[in-house]
């Protein structure tokens, strides 16, 4: 007697756990691990794909058009962190000390694609933290929404925040990152093993990004600590407009190609001796762009 093959069902869903080239996806049926198709189709977190379901298994085989792509590159290569975010929150604590530099280095991406951000002042219980929400002020006081809480006594700060959204956690190591996650969502470490097993990824899941629901119209992206973010893919037109006290000034300078150092007629380096932009904002946008140029001649 002839027995029919398993149905190959094509399925939509959106990745909810990445790890190298494996995947779960969800779909209306259900959770599937899966692979994806070809070695040139990029999928990250967050993305909403189209599946070819076989049994137990998927393949994916597209990635729908992305809302957003959030990724940090440097002159040899780029990675991609995650898709369809709506909201970046950058966790840093009094703590180990954080790195003001990091901070605005992921806000600038964010503002590139258009993504609000969020900072958040966790272990707000330590006596350093006066000390480190002043450091934030170089970015608070130009409008980001600032959280302090400590993850360990009470979350109830952030959900605000979150509701909404879809917000990609990001923070180097030792910020209380995972301790956030697992005050948000209870069990989050028996999801990520059932992940694990799936995905045969062992002891290597902590570098996995998820994405996890925290209702039917919020969802928080975890994602592994980080120490350096760099932003190569941004030309210099693009980083200064990632500046956004910069933009009423851009364009006004004497010189259209002004690099807003020592140029006369700069118009920012007016607006920083008027007291309208922060001195090191710009130190920092000269920085980043002294790297690309020196990234770019490399090449």
């Amino acid at each position: 007697m002839l027995t029919r093959p398993n149905p190959v069902t094509v399925l939509t869903g959106q990745v909810v756990a990445a790890f190298s080239r494996r995947f779960i996806v969800e779909t209306a049926d259900g959770k599937l691990p899966c692979q994806v198709k070809g070695r040139h189709l990029r999928v990250v977190c967050g993305d909403k794909v189209e599946i070819r379901r076989d049994a137990d298994a998927g393949v994916i085989e597209a990635v729908l058009p992305r809302a957003s792509l959030l990724y940090r590159s440097d002159a040899f290569k780029s990675k991609a962190i995650a898709a369809n975010v709506t909201q970046l929150a950058v966790v840093v604590a009094a703590r180990p000390s954080f790195s003001m530099e990091l901070v605005q280095r992921c806000v600038l991406a964010a503002e590139d694609q258009g993504i609000a951000s969020l900072l958040i002042l966790n272990k707000a219980d330590l006596p350093e933290t006066p000390a480190a929400r002043e450091r934030l002020n170089l970015l608070t006081r130009i409008g980001y929404p600032l959280v302090m809480l400590s993850a360990l006594t009470d979350v109830a700060p952030l959900r605000p925040a979150l509701h909404g959204h879809t917000t990609l956690l990001i923070g180097q190591s030792g910020m209380g990152k995972s301790t956030l996650i697992n005050a948000l969502f209870p069990g989050a470490d028996v999801v990520t093993a059932e992940y694990s097993e799936a995905l045969d990824s062992g002891r290597h899941t902590t570098t996995h990004t998820r994405l996890h629901r925290l209702d039917a119209d919020s969802a928080v992206i975890d994602s592994p600590g980080l120490q350096e973010f760099a932003l190569q893919h941004m030309d210099a037109g693009a980083l200064a407009h990632g500046f956004v006290e910069f933009r009423p000034f851009l364009g006004q300078c004497r010189f259209r190609d002004c690099k807003h150092e020592t140029e006369p007629g700069c118009r920012l380096q007016e607006a920083a001796a008027a007291g309208e932009i922060d001195p090191a904002r710009i130190k920092l946008f000269q920085t980043l762009r002294r790297l690309q140029q020196n990234a770019a001649q490399r090449l």
